[in-house]
């Protein structure tokens, strides 16, 4: 593979799916300049949500991890529909992070751990990213995580 990114993705076992279509009226990415914003990405695999319902109640931190883990492939798909070839993302700017989860759950920040490491791994430093995470009541199609990025690119 001569592309570093996917390169590194295949390495951990990952490859990029076909980018998600959306579901209703938006688009999944929009660029401006140097920036390309995604839409949320839910944490969909094979069409199919990994796990369903809420942190606190329904998952524990690690399923939220692979829900956050399969957002972030799902953004890095969308940023490659975008540009044609993740290589000319110059960097991830920010992601927020919303964790449908009980009132009592605190552990947003953890969970969000899942799409970070995951940036990290597949883009090096370029993947180091702010972030938010932030609880919610529920997330569409009863999704336990939703992501969305910011990414800089050429």
């Amino acid at each position: 593979m001569s592309n570093p990114v996917e390169s590194r993705l295949a390495e951990l076992g990952i490859s990029l799916p076909v980018a998600a279509a959306p579901a209703a009226n938006y688009v999944p990415y929009s660029q401006t300049g140097n920036l390309l914003l995604t839409s949320g990405q839910l944490p969909l695999v094979g069409g199919k949500l990994v796990h369903t319902g809420l942190l606190g109640a329904d998952l524990d931190v690690a399923q939220g991890q692979a829900c956050a883990q399969a957002c972030a492939v799902n953004i890095l798909a969308q940023a490659k529909a975008a540009l044609g070839d993740l290589e000319k993302i110059v960097r991830v700017i920010k992601i927020t992070v919303f964790v449908a989860s009980t009132p009592g759950f605190t552990e947003q920040h953890l969970v969000a751990n899942g799409a970070s490491d995951l940036l990290v791994a597949a883009l090096g430093d370029i993947g180091r990213h702010a972030r938010s995470a932030v609880g919610t009541a529920a997330l569409p199609l009863n999704a336990p995580v939703e992501i969305e990025a910011i990414i800089e690119v050429r």
